[in-house]
């Protein structure tokens, strides 16, 4: 899609995102994994990297040499590091969004200009560029030069209040950066599309902010003269809960009315199926100190395994598996979602693909995150920089490769 300047290909590993182009100068979840999803889809995507690498890199993990999040979270990258506080990365940075489609970066607001990363000087460099900071609150305000980490927002919005019930909960699992990520990728191919129709690029505005609130749309609702203290969520419907069983633990909801007696059938619960104290969720979510323990005391007749078969298309249901189950679950292999990779010092490991499928043009299969600077030298050249120009870069300090990384960890220790 971009006119490809200075010996740069068009060229992409297919997909319908193949032959885009993008520079991902951001760190830890949101802004890497949003463009990991256009990654998915076929785009070129370069991770540029500071001389430390991404923070996430040195998350805690139970893999010996590499951090799980950051293997999991970087999928299909090539990764370049770039030391953006040196005068000399000025005339790489520029050559690299020259060549380039998007530009995503996760840094507060005041920081961007002094890297030589602002949005006003690189619309100069390339009119058609699509430039993408992810934040935390926003780019206005009075929280906007904040930290916006996920748990934070989590807090400010209301979601662990909602989530807790004497006392607020966090949602583990990262899932308002995840969310985030589904917008960025969701917002700049909306912006490729609108650049084909202008020619023109534009600055987009990506937060986590604007991500915690639109994942809360059924309950950020306040009609005029509603009382402030009332309970705004659906999630309560009375009998819908996590049960143990005979052996392990069952989540089953019998929210709409035939769940409901479909249920009482398979459970031999037959005489609750058409009682009028509970023939409606209203009135099951209000008689649920009823019903809970009739049912518990139900379902402790079989395993869960055994449940969720005899359930089956009937009664929404799943046992409680461990994550490492899922990777041999049968819906999850039919689904081809799984794919296998091998890493430099990992090894081969299973991980997801691209979870959209297109019939007309397939994504590639993903490929491995990369190491630090794995492909500083290749895109350099592809970029139009000469050995003896990479060689200076190099020395300067400039850029790094994953042989000088080495080296200087060897030297510091």
């Amino acid at each position: 899609m971009q006119d490809y300047r200075e010996g740069v290909s068009p060229g992409g590993r297919g997909g319908p995102l193949s032959g885009v182009r993008v520079l991902d100068f951001s760190t830890i979840i949101a802004g890497p994994y949003g463009c990991t999803l256009l990654g998915d889809l076929g785009a070129d995507v370069i991770k540029v990297e500071a001389p430390k690498g991404d923070p996430i890199r040195d998350y805690p993990s139970t893999l010996e040499r590499e951090s799980r999040a950051y293997i999991g979270i970087n999928r299909s990258k090539k990764s370049l590091i770039l030391d953006l506080k040196r005068p000399e990365a000025r005339p790489v940075l520029d050559r690299l969004v020259r060549a380039s489609d998007v530009l995503v970066h996760n840094f507060r607001p005041s920081v961007p200009d002094r890297l030589g990363l602002g949005w006003d000087r690189l619309r100069e460099v390339n009119p058609r560029l699509i430039y993408c900071p992810v934040s935390g609150f926003g780019e206005t305000g009075p929280f906007k030069d904040r930290a916006g980490l996920d748990q934070v927002l989590q807090a400010m919005t209301g979601m662990a209040r909602c989530q807790g019930n004497s006392e607020p909960e966090i949602v583990w699992g990262s899932v308002v950066d995840y969310f985030t990520s589904a917008m960025l990728a969701y917002a700049v191919t909306a912006a490729l599309l609108d650049r084909e129709r202008t020619g023109k690029g534009q600055k987009l505005g990506v937060s986590l902010l604007q991500s915690a609130l639109t994942m809360q749309s059924a309950r950020f609702v306040w009609a005029e003269g509603e009382a402030r203290d009332i309970n705004r969520d659906f999630r309560s419907l009375g009998t819908t809960a996590i049960y143990p069983t005979a052996s392990g633990w069952l989540y089953v909801t019998t929210s709409a009315d035939h769940f409901w007696r479909a249920f009482c059938e398979i459970a031999d619960l037959k005489e609750l199926a058409d009682d009028p104290r509970y023939d409606t969720t209203i009135k099951r979510a209000k008689r649920s100190s009823e019903l809970i323990p009739r049912i518990a005391i139900a379902l402790m007749a079989r395993t869960a395994e055994e449940w969720e078969i005899l359930f089956g298309d009937r009664v929404p249901c799943a046992v409680a598996r461990g994550i490492e189950d899922v990777f041999d679950h049968p819906q999850v292999l039919a689904e081809e979602l799984i794919a296998t990779a091998t890493h430099p010092t990992l090894g081969s490991y299973r991980g997801i693909r691209s979870p959209i499928k297109f019939s007309g043009s397939p994504c590639p299969a993903p490929q491995s995150a990369p190491v630090p600077g794995e492909h500083s030298q290749d895109i350099l050249l592809k970029h139009g920089f000469s050995a003896s120009e990479i060689d200076d870069l190099v020395r300067s300090g400039t850029v790094s490769g994953q042989e000088t990384i080495n080296k200087r960890t060897r030297e510091e220790v």
